[in-house]
């Protein structure tokens, strides 16, 4: 669990909250409810400031101007058309009426005046008296201003309050609702096409990354700009994504292995057996006649090849141990001359009969070694097997070992012909021949080399492998844990 949560890398960054898509979408539906407020207060004063000629003056001093003026015009021309001066001068005004003390009535609306504020104003102008319960009443406040000539009381201006439903309010309604609406209307398409349409693009985008995917495509990602929940998704999609292009990639190469395995342990098998199965339907046959020393060949043949393929199965069986960690390590402190010494004894007899020289060297400050004894003298020995088979007659191999940077080196060189540079990377797989026209030798059982990898890699070490004409070195580098310190010196091995 720890290795696939490393594999996904490092977690997101928190969203920051002026970064989130809710609070975008918040914010902008604010500033959009304020803009159409704006227009509308913009609009609303404007159709008010062409209505009337007094748009900022409170109703009781746009009365006393007009009685001011109507007052000034009747002292100039007492004959004066009230009728045509009114509508001339306060036509686009608010409602007003003039009621005047002979009895007219004039105004600059069609409308006519309220029978209440008629008789109101000709109470004031002393023309009507009320009756007790008889005094008018008014749904909205009345201004009232007087109209004098020389100190004379002509006439009243009378400025009614308009209630909703009055004639002037419902022309504002409708020279705002028209505009309003449409204005409403082009600012939330304009609104949606702003705060939506991105959103939209990278929400579509992830859906067509999500079917892709599903539909068996990994290489299918998603675009993750941005800071928002989406990109946040985006995100988290793609190393989803990621991560199963991985695993995937891990069981393919794991299912060609194991193919690969298979193969190769078909053909390692089928060798050993198909020798054996030959020699014994010979030795079976009744009609020949084999002379004691071809029936003993035979059946050293056979015991051979059955050693052989007991060898296999075994190294199988070590190899699929230490790859899968199946066993512990039995670790512990030793000498690394013992470890040389004993792999020494067990090849002289065959180095001597190929006249091939094992020499060994260790660096005082490396002798002691932490480690499975048993384990590493298995590595070293398959490693000295294999350079016994390369080595030409008069060659020599050499085991060394010495510290280096806080590490513990063990080598083993031969002096053979040397690894051609296209079959290095491959010369620790499996059953990996070098020459596949050559029949492999039959005390292999081309697993050495996997194995010592496998061993070396149990003790968080490293192996590898440096070739050319007349030296091949195998080199094992293993973490240095040494607890006796031993005094410096000079290895030969280089």
């Amino acid at each position: 669990m720890r290795r696939i949560m490393a594999s996904m890398g490092p977690a997101p960054e928190p969203a920051r909250w002026y970064r989130s898509f809710y609070f975008r979408i918040g914010f902008s539906f604010v500033v959009f409810v304020v803009a159409v407020l704006a227009a509308q207060s913009t609009i609303f004063t404007y159709v008010m400031a062409r209505r009337g000629l007094f748009p900022a003056r409170p109703p009781n001093t746009v009365a006393a101007i007009v009685a001011a003026d109507v007052g000034a015009a009747l002292a100039q021309d007492a004959r004066i058309d009230l009728d045509e001066f009114v509508n001339r001068e306060y036509g686009q005004n608010q409602p007003l009426y003039l009621v005047m003390k002979d009895g007219r009535i004039i105004a600059n609306r069609r409308e006519p005046l309220a029978e209440n504020l008629r008789r109101a104003a000709g109470a004031l102008l002393g023309g009507e008296s009320f009756a007790p319960g008889e005094e008018p009443h008014f749904e909205a406040p009345v201004i009232m201003a007087p109209i004098q000539v020389a100190g004379v009381l002509r006439g009243m201006v009378v400025l009614p309050r308009l209630p909703l439903g009055s004639p002037v309010m419902r022309d504002v309604s409708r020279l705002l609702s028209i505009p309003g609406t449409v204005l409403l209307a082009v600012a939330t398409i304009v609104a949606t096409a702003f705060i939506f349409a991105p959103a939209r693009r990278r929400l579509k985008a992830l859906a067509a990354a999500t079917e892709r995917l599903g539909g068996g495509d990994l290489s299918a990602r998603a675009p993750e700009s941005g800071g928002d929940e989406i990109a946040h998704v985006a995100r988290a999609f793609n190393r989803m994504a990621e991560e199963l292009a991985a695993r995937d990639e891990a069981l393919r190469t794991v299912d060609r292995l194991r193919r690969q395995m298979l193969a190769d342990v078909s053909h390692e098998l089928k060798t050993p057996l198909t020798a054996m199965s030959g020699y014994l339907e010979t030795l079976q046959m009744p009609h020949i006649e084999l002379d004691p020393a071809t029936r003993q060949r035979y059946l050293q043949t056979l015991e051979r090849e059955t050693r052989r393929l007991d060898r296999i199965v075994q190294d199988l069986v070590d190899l699929a141990r230490l790859e899968n960690g199946v066993g512990t390590l039995d670790v512990r402190v030793f000498a690394l001359e013992r470890l040389f010494g004993h792999v020494v004894q067990r090849h002289d007899q065959e180095a001597r009969a190929r006249q091939v020289e094992l020499r060994v060297s260790i660096a005082p400050d490396a002798d002691q070694v932490l480690g499975d004894p048993h384990r590493l003298e298995q590595a070293v020995e398959n490693l000295v097997a294999n350079a016994l088979r390369h080595t030409p007659p008069g060659g020599d191999i050499e085991m060394c070992g010495r510290a280096e940077n806080g590490a513990v080196v063990l080598t083993v060189a031969d002096s053979g012909a040397g690894i051609a540079p296209e079959h290095v990377p491959h010369i620790f797989e499996r059953f990996y021949k070098v020459d596949a026209a050559r029949t492999r030798d039959a005390n292999g059982s081309g697993l050495g080399l996997s194995i010592a990898k496998a061993i070396v890699e149990r003790h968080q070490g490293s192996i590898e492998v440096t070739s050319a004409p007349g030296r091949t070195a195998f080199t094992i580098v293993l973490p240095r844990q040494q607890i006796v310190p031993q005094p410096a010196g000079v290895s030969s091995c280089t």
